[in-house]
């Protein structure tokens, strides 16, 4: 038994201007490299959750074998992806890898570092380290990934990840913390090598 993954794919990329799931990394579009890197890393089960542009996202990731669940609210925030996957995955009963679309610098190194951090967490949850917080990507045991189920808004999974107490594991990426939100945030990983130049 292994753990399942969930790639959030979701948002509308609205400070971007243009769907961020779709830029590309060598030719391949980042949802679909988000959700090859879930697979390599022996996920048992991938879920996309697609929202804004569901089709273009969900034919983006056409030739994987995952599962696309569409998330019509969407545009209230990441919560709601959230509570789609935890209702999706409500028996598994084993860690869940959540990642985003918005991270081109991920590998599957960092996944696994990931995975195996949180294999020796008390908690059986770990996550990467963004200055004194963490966030996404994540692996979270079954017990937080439920607690999630009562988060609203955008913040997602972050104050479940953060509350004291949560025995949650840091690992350090720090080529993470570039994502990608803005038109700047573009430049900045074309000229790092990480996403292709725009057309």
């Amino acid at each position: 038994a292994t753990h399942a993954a969930v790639v959030l794919a979701a948002g509308g990329s609205t400070r971007l201007g243009r769907p961020n799931q779709l830029l590309t990394r060598n030719g391949e579009a980042l949802v679909h490299r988000a959700a090859r890197l879930a697979l390599a890393s022996d996920a048992s089960r991938v879920l996309v959750i697609v929202g804004a542009l569901t089709d273009d996202v969900a034919a983006a990731v056409g030739d994987l074998p995952v599962e696309c669940l569409v998330n019509a609210t969407w545009n209230e925030g990441l919560a709601g992806s959230v509570r789609i996957a935890a209702d999706a995955l409500a028996a598994h009963d084993h860690a869940t890898l959540l990642l985003t679309c918005d991270q081109p610098a991920l590998d599957v190194a960092h996944l696994q570092t990931l995975l195996a951090a949180s294999r020796r967490a008390p908690s059986g949850s770990a996550a990467t380290r963004f200055g004194d917080r963490v966030g996404i990507p994540a692996v979270v045991a079954p017990s937080l990934l439920r607690a999630a189920l009562a988060v609203q808004g955008d913040r997602g999974l972050r104050d479940v990840l953060n509350a004291a107490g949560a025995g949650v594991v840091a690992c350090d990426a720090p080529e993470l913390a570039h994502d990608i939100d803005t038109p700047d945030d573009v430049v900045a990983a074309v000229a790092r090598g990480w996403l292709d130049p725009p057309e």
